[in-house]
């Protein structure tokens, strides 16, 4: 089972201090997050600069630097240029506005700079972190924080948290996990990793078939369907503890979907005879009934504010995804192109649905917007590819792709670009599930 320690929490020690007022970040705003051909802004990240004669200065100072430009690479809005053609050098450069020479940075493409000093004072981990507009020559954002030295991750995360803030307005993804499913150890076993494909912990050992996680919107559960007692049982987790409890229904209980901000879940079960979805309290008791019809319903997909859910129903002959509203229960079509619409994932945003769609014998990542209109392909000529899922802030889409063979996870743009493999592990991997931004 999973190590004790909590996978969700640290015990994060860190004071920050404001080193400049962002007064101007109101008036900043250089990504459109609408824009399908974003421009990636050309960013500068140097190696950072010691501000002391440690030795693990010495490493930190490429180390941490390397850590903040990747994860701002990963997010797909920026270009980081080439170390090698810096008219810099950390060893004697300064990391202040007034010690910078902006020229040498608009010289070599910089549109944005971030520089770092790193010093161990006392045990304590120090950092200094600054995001520079060359072109304006000015300071955008300037922070210290402090902390032990295995807080360098989470202290990396909030600055990065930061850049994203001021340049989109929106939170980002940093504190987010991805739940997967993989057979690296023979079995179909439920596994977390951090946004980024780092971190990778198993969560289950059943050594049978798991399939379809959800995260709660806490974060603190996991549920999944698991054919460990036979029959497809719905489970849900306790990521701190490590307690499970499963459902005690007859028939099929697949597809469980956390209820957005609420410990009640969407599932599909058969106790009935059909396959139809039914909410249920995180505890696995009996709520409502949420669809009837003589076709299957399955793979419910909420609504971010919990008024409505996208499913598939065979109602009409072919798998198709259908939206309804709970409130005045109107259940309309949104999926009419194609004879295959599975696996809806709703937009945090709430104005798309991301969905698996099968054409020519082959699967692809479609989105479409919630009156269905205008379905557009994602994904093209690489394998089947499925399971959509997307980041807390929306700007990303994870998925399972057979492009290379087995089953990988991908992750790519909400717009289909920068397409890449999330990590490399033994056997396959699918069914990816986005956290939301968890609590450090």
């Amino acid at each position: 089972m999973m190590k004790k320690r909590n996978i969700l929490s640290t015990t994060v020690l860190f004071v920050l201090f404001l080193l400049l007022p962002a007064r101007v970040s109101a008036q900043v705003k250089f990504i459109d997050l609408t824009n399908p051909f974003l421009r990636k802004i050309p960013m500068a990240v140097p190696v950072f600069k010691a501000m002391g004669d440690s030795g693990d200065e010495a490493r930190l100072v490429v180390e941490i630097a390397d850590q903040v430009a990747a994860m701002l690479e990963f997010t797909g809005y920026f270009a980081l240029l080439d170390r090698g053609a810096f008219l810099y050098d950390p060893k004697k450069g300064g990391i202040t506005a007034a010690d910078l020479k902006f020229a040498n940075w608009t010289a070599v493409g910089a549109e944005l700079l971030i520089t770092g000093g790193v010093q161990f004072q006392d045990g304590a981990l120090n950092l200094e972190m600054r995001l520079f507009d060359t072109v304006k020559a000015s300071l955008l954002i300037g922070k210290r924080y402090n902390g032990r030295p295995d807080d360098q991750r989470t202290i990396v995360k909030r600055f990065c948290t930061e850049v994203i803030h001021l340049l989109t307005k929106n939170r980002g993804f940093f504190n987010s996990r991805i739940a997967f499913i993989s057979t690296g150890n023979g079995h179909k076993e439920l596994y977390v990793c951090e946004f980024d494909g780092t971190g990778v912990q198993q969560i289950t050992q059943k050594k049978s078939i798991t399939t379809t996680p959800d995260w709660s919107s806490d974060g603190r559960h996991m549920a999944f369907t698991s054919f460990a007692r036979g029959a497809a049982q719905i489970y849900v987790h306790d990521l701190a503890s490590g307690i499970e409890t499963h459902f005690r229904y007859r028939g099929v209980q697949i597809s469980p979907r956390w209820a957005p901000g609420r410990f009640e879940l969407a599932a599909t079960l058969s106790f009935a005879g059909d396959q139809e979805i039914y909410l249920l309290t995180g505890g696995g008791k009996m709520i409502k009934r949420l669809t009837q019809s003589p076709g299957i319903d399955v793979e419910p997909s909420w609504s971010p504010n919990g008024k409505r859910i996208a499913f598939v129903s065979k109602r009409a002959g072919t798998p198709q995804i259908y939206v309804k509203d709970l409130e005045s229960g109107q259940t309309y079509r949104l999926t009419y192109q194609g004879r295959y619409n599975t696996q809806p994932s709703w937009s945090p945003k709430g104005d798309k649905i991301a969905y698996s769609s099968m054409e020519n014998g082959q699967l692809d990542i479609y989105v479409i917007d919630i009156e269905g209109n205008h379905p557009i392909k994602l994904t093209h000529n690489q394998g089947d590819n499925e399971a959509p899922t997307w980041s807390p802030d929306g700007s990303l889409i994870a998925f399972s792709s057979t492009r290379e063979g087995g089953s990988r996870i991908f992750v790519m743009t909400a717009f289909g670009t920068d397409q890449r493999r999330l990590l490399v592990l033994p056997g396959k991997q699918s069914h990816p599930r986005w956290s939301p931004n968890l609590t450090p």
